[in-house]
């Protein structure tokens, strides 16, 4: 029996001549128009923007925190499912007698600098410290903050964050990328991943909406990169040359202001404007290269200097954890809880105020004695035992809060970075088989993570746990916290040297993910075509440039304590259309698989 062919007569209309030739005149014009409103709005009403954006993004984690949780958890047991098949996993992602068009050595570099660099250098430290303090382990009070005890239950929703989960999210987009392009013919932008469903759909309107989400996913998502890479690099030039211009000295740790951030921002952006030019083939290789060499060099440090022992200790201990916890960690969502909610929980003494009482119970970022601590008038005067148990109602608010503040706003990230993320993947990953794709993208990258965080991470417990570190590193701001890390560690020349280098290796991994990413926006604008004229990038560099500074700008003029607020914000609102796009490709790949198959069979001689 015969089976129909696939649909592979996808059209995206370009330009023939003039500023937009070889691009999409509709793609660039919505996107660009988006970005411009975004950045003149910012820029005339920082205040008003920060505001609106803050309260769209708190209604939509209300709203769809569950959907957040639930899809990624979705899209992590999808690929271990295709990759697991062996009619699926097999299957190479190219013609007959392909070759790889990259070592192993330099895709996997590329990979790893693309995907998390920067993550990894502003949360290595700051992540596993942070979850040491507040987790949901220890909202449920069954252990307690900073101790020896909490280390595990920190390290397990580290691992969450770092691990097959976020990386599953950029194999979704990739995966479906590649497949079509290198097994169809077809062009290597988003709307090609839902051709299986939609057909000649995607040729029109609807196409173009979907490469516009990506587009402006991307956008939302590298900025946040950029912003706390930014961020963690002025924190870095400070702790170098002592330079306070640089710096907010008002607060009771310095942080970078709203100078020093826009200058380090500039600087950054111009040499990724550079790297784009050149191309992947050599820019983003050498510097990808580049920054698994200063990676490695910063990881002996730790091994030779830091807590190694405890590091490994810890790393098999929350890996085993992670794993035992792995299906509840995917689906285990929260909601919101109403006051009505909490003062149905309350015991009857507490019940009379319980307007008083739900602020402190409820906040994810407290604890039970700051919590009876903020106590007034009569309400302060209930006895312990009334009081634990009016804590112990807000539980769920406290849980669905740190998760909207912790997970869900690391899927957003992922999902908002999937695009510019997957598409590169799937750009420097012809002729390599489904399931060495998964394997090679969740499982590898995954592991690299959990060793990083648990080195850096555990070595920056264990000076806190040990006393050496004085509370200086639980002290300092996430961005310092790597370098306050090395100051409580080695000392001297080595110290300057090793400093040195971080900000080096911060600056590669910025350059790296910013040139990519405008690499990425032009291929999608264009329709799939890798060959994007030089004027585009650096278009979409300056573009990149104001977004980010706007932003950064907008939330330092409102007064905000976290610059970053109104980025984060825009991008948890940026991601959510595009995470039902990936939902979408998830359905399109698997009838893609299931059809070849069906078509392989068909076209087999008989035995």
């Amino acid at each position: 029996m015969s089976i129909k062919q696939p649909f592979t007569d996808l059209e995206i209309k370009t330009s023939d001549d003039g500023f937009y030739k070889g691009h999409s005149v509709e793609i660039a014009l919505l996107s660009k128009g988006i970005m411009v409103a975004l950045v003149l709005w910012a820029l005339v009403w920082p205040a008003n923007a920060t505001g609106v954006l803050g309260s769209l993004n708190w209604r939509i984690l209300e709203d769809f925190n569950a959907f957040y949780i639930i899809i990624v958890g979705f899209f992590a047991f999808f690929l271990f499912v295709v990759a697991a098949l062996p009619q699926t996993g097999k299957r190479i992602m190219g013609g007959p007698g392909q070759g790889k068009e990259f070592s192993d050595f330099s895709w996997f570099s590329m990979m790893f600098g693309a995907g998390l660099g920067v993550g990894l250098m502003v949360f290595a430290t700051a992540e596993p410290l942070g979850l040491w303090g507040s987790n949901p382990v220890v909202l449920a009070q069954e252990v307690t903050p900073n101790t020896e005890e909490a280390i595990q239950s920190g390290f397990r929703y580290t691992f969450l964050h770092y691990g097959f989960h976020a990386w599953a999210i950029y194999v979704v987009t990739g995966l479906s990328l590649a497949y079509y392009a290198y097994t169809r013919d077809m062009p290597l932008t988003i709307r090609t991943a839902l051709t299986p469903l939609f057909g000649k759909l995607m040729n029109g309107f609807l196409g173009h909406v979907v490469d516009v989400l990506g587009v402006v996913a991307t956008i939302l998502g590298v900025s946040v990169t950029i912003g706390f890479g930014v961020s963690q690099f002025v924190d870095g030039v400070y702790a170098i040359t002592g330079m306070e211009w640089m710096m907010d000295m008002s607060g009771e740790v310095p942080a970078p202001g709203t100078v020093g951030l826009l200058a380090g921002l500039f600087a950054i952006m111009g040499l990724s404007v550079v790297s784009a030019v050149s191309g992947v083939g050599r820019g983003v290789k050498y510097l990808s290269n580049l920054n698994l060499v200063l990676s490695i060099i910063l990881l002996l440090t730790f091994v030779v200097f830091g807590s190694f022992m405890f590091a490994m200790t810890t790393y098999a201990s929350a890996f085993v954890d992670y794993i035992l916890h792995f299906t509840s960690l995917s689906f285990g969502a929260y909601g919101p809880q109403s006051p009505a909610e909490f003062a149905a929980a309350l015991p009857a003494d507490a019940a009379p105020y319980a307007d008083a009482l739900r602020g402190g119970a409820t906040n994810a970022w407290g604890s039970f004695d700051g919590f009876k601590s903020g106590l007034e008038g009569e309400a302060a005067t209930l006895s312990d035992e009334v009081l634990a148990a009016a804590y112990a109602a807000g539980e769920p608010q406290r849980q669905f809060g740190w998760q909207a503040g912790w997970t869900t706003f690391y899927w957003a990230w992922w999902i908002a970075f999937s695009p510019f993320v997957g598409l590169f993947l799937a750009r420097i990953s012809r002729g390599r088989s489904v399931r060495e794709f998964i394997l090679g993208c969740v499982i590898a990258p995954a592991m690299v993570c959990f060793a990083w965080m648990a080195i850096l991470g555990g070595t920056a417990i264990d000076l806190e746990v040990s006393g050496a570190a004085e509370g200086a590193i639980i002290g300092a701001s996430n961005t310092a916290k790597l370098f306050v890390t090395l100051q409580s560690m080695i000392d001297g020349g080595l110290l300057s040297g090793i400093t040195i280098m971080c900000v080096v290796l911060i600056m590669t991994f910025l350059v790296t993910s910013a040139d990519s990413g405008i690499l990425v926006m032009n291929t999608i604008m264009s329709g799939g075509d890798q060959n994007i004229g030089n004027k585009h990038k650096i278009v979409w560099g300056l573009i990149l440039t104001a977004v980010i500074g706007t932003l950064l700008f907008a939330g330092k003029t409102n007064g905000a304590a976290d610059p970053m607020e109104a980025l984060k914000s825009a991008m948890i609102i940026g991601a959510l259309p595009f995470t039902m796009v990936m939902g979408l490709m998830c359905i399109s790949l698997a009838k893609a698989l299931f059809r070849d198959g069906q078509r392989e069979k068909a076209a087999a001689p008989a035995e």
